[in-house]
C-alpha cells in the first residue's frame, strides 16, 4: 500500500511539474522573442520620448502578449500598450525593468492555481549606453485552465486507480487470508494429534506448495505414527507372550503338591528359555532404539573374513546340533566402512536365521566379494523358503511368515529388521530372493568399500 499510496503522489505531481516547466520554458522563449522584436524597432532612436516610441512602434504588429512597457532610463513609462488604466508617465517597480536599465536581460514567470504570470525585460541602448527599457506582461489563464484540467483529470485517473487497487488488495488479502487460515488449522489440527488431516489449498503458487509440502509431513508423521503403534502393540505382545509363560509355570510349581523332581527341573527349564527368549527380545528392541535415534559409530575399514570366521565358530555348534552345514567364501580385498559390531550384528543375524529355517541336512553358505566400491555379502540356505507375498515385509519389526514356526525356533521378529536398519545406516542395500533352484532364500548386502587405512 506504501509503494502504491507513493507511486499515486508521483503520478500526480511529476507530470504536472514537468507540464509547469514546458509552460515555463514556452513563456520565456514567446516573452524574450516579443521583447527583442520591440527593442530591435527602438534601437534606432537617439533617446526615447512618448512621441517617437509611439511613433517607433505604430508599424509593430501585436505579438500575441497581454501589455507591453517601454520606460526612460529612469523607469517612468514612455509607453503602454493598455488602453485602459494606462501606466504612462508613472514609475515601474517591476523587478525585471530594474535589472533590464542595468543592462540585463531578465525574466520571471508564476503560476497560482489561476493564470500563468509572466514577466520579460530587456534594455534599449544606443551606441552602448542604455536609453531605457522593454517589457512584456502576460497574465495567461487558458493555459492555467488546461494545466488545471490535466489535473483533474489526473486525480480522477488516481481515483479510479485507487480504488481498483483497494477493492482488488481485499480481495486478494481475503483469499490469502483464508489460504492462510486453512493451513494454519490444519497445522494445529496435527500439532493435536490428527495426523490424517490434510490441508486443502489449491493453486499453483507458493501457499499451494507450502501445503503440499506440509501435507507430504504429515504423510509421513501418519505412517510413522502408525508403524510406532503397530510397533510398541507388537512389542507389548511380544514380550507378554514369555511372561505370561513364566507366570503360568510359576503358578504351576506353587499349584502342584507333592510336585516331582524331576518335573520341577523341566519347569524350570522352560522358565529359563522364556527368561533368555525375553531377554533376546529386549536386546533386540535396544539396538533398534539406538538406530533409530542416529547415535551411529564412526566407520572405519573393517575386513569382513575375520569377522565371518568369528560368526561361523559361534554359530557352528548350533548349525551341528541341527544337522546344518556351514560354508563360506570371502575376498581378502573385502573390506568395508562400518564397524566391527556392524559386520557382526549382519553376518550374524543372516547366518543365524538361515540355520533356523534349514531342515536337518540343509546348508547355508556366505559368499563376500567384491565389485568396484562395494562389498557384496550373500548368504543363502536351502530351507523353507519365504512365499512371495511375504518377501516386501520380511524386513519390518515382528513380521514373521509363519508365527508359530518362528517361535518354535526362538525367534524375536526384529534380527532382520536390526540388519536392514544397520545397512541403510552405513550406506548400503539389502535384498532378499529365491535361489536360482528355486528351494531356499538368498539375501544379498551391498556395503560401501573402504579405500585404503588400515583395518579395524
Amino acid at each position: 500500500m506504501a509503494v502504491i499510496i507513493a507511486v499515486l503522489v508521483l503520478l500526480n505531481s511529476y507530470p504536472l511539474l514537468v507540464s509547469q516547466d514546458l509552460v515555463f520554458r514556452s513563456k520565456e522563449t514567446s516573452m524574450s522573442g516579443s521583447v527583442k522584436m520591440i527593442e530591435s524597432a527602438l534601437a534606432g532612436l537617439e533617446k526615447l520620448t512618448e512621441d517617437n516610441v509611439r511613433q517607433a512602434l505604430s508599424g509593430v504588429e501585436e505579438n500575441g502578449v497581454s501589455r507591453i512597457l517601454v520606460t526612460d532610463t529612469a523607469g517612468r513609462v514612455l509607453y503602454d500598450t493598455r488602453e485602459t488604466e494606462s501606466a504612462r508617465g508613472r514609475y515601474v517597480v517591476f523587478t525585471e525593468v530594474a535589472q533590464a536599465l542595468q543592462g540585463n536581460d531578465a525574466f520571471y514567470c508564476g503560476y497560482d492555481s489561476q493564470a500563468f504570470l509572466s514577466r520579460a525585460a530587456s534594455p534599449v541602448v544606443f551606441r552602448n549606453q542604455i536609453i531605457g527599457a522593454v517589457c512584456a506582461y502576460e497574465y495567461d489563464t487558458q493555459q492555467a485552465e488546461l494545466l488545471r484540467s490535466f489535473q483533474t483529470n489526473l486525480m480522477r485517473i488516481s481515483a479510479v486507480i485507487a480504488l481498483l487497487v483497494v477493492g482488488l488488495s481485499v480481495l486478494l488479502s481475503h483469499a490469502f487470508t483464508a489460504r492462510i487460515t486453512n493451513l494454519l488449522q490444519a497445522i494445529r489440527k496435527v500439532r493435536e494429534g490428527a495426523y490424517s488431516h490434510r490441508a486443502e489449498v489449491r493453486g499453483g503458487d507458493e501457499i499451494a506448495q507450502i501445503a503440499g509440502e506440509f501435507n507430504s509431513l504429515t504423510d509421513r508423521l501418519q505412517t510413522t505414527e502408525d508403524a510406532r503403534r503397530r510397533f510398541v502393540s507388537d512389542a507389548s505382545h511380544e514380550l507378554k507372550t514369555p511372561l505370561a509363560g513364566i507366570r503360568l509355570l510359576t503358578d504351576s510349581i506353587l499349584q502342584t503338591e507333592d510336585i516331582d523332581p524331576r518335573m520341577t527341573r523341566e519347569f524350570v527349564g522352560d522358565i529359563g528359555q522364556e527368561a533368555d527368549r525375553l531377554s533376546r527380545i529386549t536386546e533386540d528392541l535396544l539396538r533398534l532404539t539406538r538406530l533409530d535415534s542416529g547415535a551411529v559409530e564412526e566407520a572405519v575399514a573393517v575386513q569382513v573374513a575375520p569377522v565371518l570366521e568369528r560368526v561361523r565358530r559361534m554359530l557352528g555348534m548350533v548349525a551341528r546340533d541341527k544337522g546344518v552345514s556351514l560354508s563360506f567364501e570371502a575376498s581378502e580385498d573385502a573390506v568395508v566402512l562400518a564397524t566391527e559390531d556392524d559386520v557382526h550384528q549382519i553376518l550374524y543375524n543372516l547366518i543365524e536365521n538361515g540355520i533356523k529355517y534349514s531342515a536337518a541336512s540343509g546348508f547355508v553358505h556366505t559368499n563376500v566379494s567384491v565389485d568396484n566400491d562395494w562389498v557384496i555379502l550373500q548368504v543363502e540356505d536351502n530351507g523353507v523358503g519365504i512365499a512371495d507375498k511375504d518377501l516386501p515385509h520380511v524386513f519390518e519389526r515382528f513380521y514373521r511368515v509363519d508365527k508359530n514356526r518362528s517361535r518354535a525356533v526362538g525367534g524375536t521378529g526384529l534380527g532382520l529388521s536390526i540388519v536392514r536398519d544397520t545397512v541403510l545406516r552405513r550406506g548400503g542395500t539389502i535384498e532378499v530372493g529365491h535361489r536360482q533352484s528355486g528351494v531356499g532364500t538368498v539375501f544379498t548386502v551391498r556395503l560401501p568399500r573402504a579405500q585404503g587405512g588400515e583395518t579395524a
